[in-house]
């Protein structure tokens, strides 16, 4: 699970797998614990978010548009960071004590570190470009 610089959550497909790919998903989060969770949820639930497909080649990266969940609880999103997902009565989630992993792609590198590496380490890392919650008609 990866949470963006704006506070958009990623899911690879074996991650939105262990939540049966769900289309909407309630976010949670334990102050005590810094543990965020995503639950499946029915989608006329007032708090569900929408769970949208993040690749254009077809099932892969699901995206939730979480800025607003994110800055209600304080949760860092001064760079992309990724964590190894578990699942605990049957919701996805992350512990945020343990700083996750920063992510960067090509972007943000220079380009003589770029000309450097080998073309075949240049690849861009699979987390999609950073996306704004005014992307998201579901949730203003």
């Amino acid at each position: 699970m990866t949470i963006q610089k704006r506070g958009v959550i990623s899911l690879n497909k074996a991650a939105h797998d262990l939540m049966d790919n769900a289309g909407t998903v309630e976010l949670i989060y334990d102050r005590d614990r810094q543990v965020m969770a995503l639950r499946a949820i029915d989608d006329s639930s007032p708090h569900a978010y929408a769970v949208r497909n993040g690749s254009k080649r077809g099932p892969g990266q699901a995206i939730i548009s979480a800025t607003a969940f994110t800055a209600h609880y304080g949760i860092d999103t001064t760079a992309t960071r990724r964590w190894k997902p578990f699942v605990e009565d049957g919701m996805l989630c992350v512990d945020l004590t343990t700083g996750g992993t920063v992510i960067t792609g090509n972007r943000t590198k220079s380009m003589n570190s770029a000309e450097a590496a080998d073309p075949a380490e240049a690849l861009v890392d699979d987390v999609t470009p950073d996306l704004s919650a005014d992307d998201d008609p579901d949730h203003p």
